[in-house]
């Protein structure tokens, strides 16, 4: 069986993803981001997503990633995208959304979306 390397879950979930800077290409704000956290989006928001929380300039947002997603890279990769791996692909959403100036209290991610961005992060 061929292994591959993964983002390992180890430390406290609030480090897995550094504090980083977006600068919007549109404004040319610099946005200041820190992850939090992340939960199940079916039990609180009644939504079929793994919701992130990040802090960008302090305030609260949340990138509800497409929970289809994740049963679809499992179907393929052969096993279960890391809940650190889906930080990463919420912060790459939030990034490329900042740099557009769309800042929103909630984002939605589509499955399409998040399949998109797996690759694009080195998640294999």
């Amino acid at each position: 069986m061929t292994t591959r390397p993964v983002l390992a879950n180890s430390g406290a979930m609030s480090q897995f993803i550094g504090p980083f800077e977006v600068t919007s290409k549109l404004s040319g704000q610099t946005y200041q981001c820190r992850f939090s956290h992340m939960w199940n989006g079916i039990a609180t928001r009644h939504a079929d997503t793994i919701d992130t929380k990040f802090f960008v300039d302090g305030e609260a947002h949340v990138v509800g990633l497409a929970h289809t997603a994740f049963v679809k890279f499992r179907d393929k990769a052969r096993r279960d995208l890391t809940d650190r791996e889906a930080s990463f692909v919420a912060a790459e959403y939030l990034r490329e959304r900042l740099e557009e100036d769309d800042i929103r209290r909630l984002y939605d991610v589509p499955e399409s979306e998040v399949l998109r961005l797996i690759p694009l992060i080195g998640i294999r």
